[in-house]
């Protein structure tokens, strides 16, 4: 089986000591590309460092994060812009999505404003560049409905990440037809209703996997530093939910992710 992580900061201090092997079991597991999003302007720069030491295996998205958001949103914004559309690129895989974005109210409204500033922007990158964008989301989903409302007619599609929502958020986001959910080790976990809400009411052809590690690792890895290797828990735990072959997760995730993406592992 083979399969594709979609949101993966392989890039941190986390993986410092021993990413080659990381990167070794992702392969030996049948992990066949792995994405890696930036939070703010140093992390573009490591994310395309990462990517060059693993060419058509890593792909780069840049963007900035919504915890990253202060008051200089605007000066970091162009540094960002710059490293998505400069000569540099091409000395790595194009950057393949705008992300990590969004908005997140869950511990502080402080940078409200310039939160919803920061991510419409970048939504308008996305229109502009024709990429496909890679949200966060936390305690602001009605607000980044809002946005993207706006722009939806134009925007290429993309990833609502990490989802974990009821029936109804669900529904709210399946709206967005040419956007996906990205799934992960939540999803294993024991009190998650999320196996339930998406055999449901979503379709297997609006779902891609992620592990956002290094954190969220799947039951029975919890606890551990995530890392793309364990999805594989994840393809187990939605097989189950679906009623269908781990093999056919892996065949319509991956068609999936070829569809939003525009690539393939």
């Amino acid at each position: 089986m083979n399969y594709i992580d979609t949101h993966c900061h392989l890039d941190g201090e986390e993986f410092a000591a021993d990413r080659d092997a990381v990167v070794q079991r992702a392969r030996e597991a049948g992990c066949t590309a792995v994405f890696l999003p930036a939070i703010d302007a140093a992390s573009c720069r490591t994310v395309l460092d990462v990517c060059r030491q693993y060419p058509d295996y890593c792909r780069p998205m840049l963007g900035l994060h919504p915890e990253e958001v202060r008051s200089d949103w605007q000066e970091v914004l162009a540094r960002i812009k710059y490293s998505l559309t400069s000569h540099l690129l091409p000395l790595t895989s194009p950057a393949i999505a705008i992300g990590e974005i969004g908005l997140d109210y869950y511990w502080s409204r402080e940078f409200e404003r310039e939160q919803l500033e920061a991510f419409e922007a970048q939504v308008r990158w996305a229109v502009e560049l024709q990429l496909p964008l890679m949200i966060h989301c936390r305690k602001a989903q009605n607000e980044m409905v809002a946005i993207i409302k706006r722009y939806a007619h134009d925007l290429p599609g993309g990833v609502f990440h990490c989802f974990t929502g009821n029936v109804q958020e669900a529904q709210q986001l399946l709206e967005f037809d040419r956007f996906v959910l990205g799934i992960g080790g939540v999803l294993t976990f024991k009190k998650s209703h999320l196996p339930e809400t998406l055999a449901e009411v979503v379709p297997l052809g609006r779902i891609v996997l992620e592990t956002d590690a290094p954190y969220m690792a799947p039951v029975p890895l919890r606890g551990q530093r995530n890392e793309p290797a364990f999805i594989r828990h994840v393809i187990t735990r939605l097989a189950e939910a679906y009623g269908v072959s781990e093999e056919e997760i892996c065949r319509q995730t991956n068609a999936n992710v070829a569809r939003v993406f525009k690539v393939n592992g």
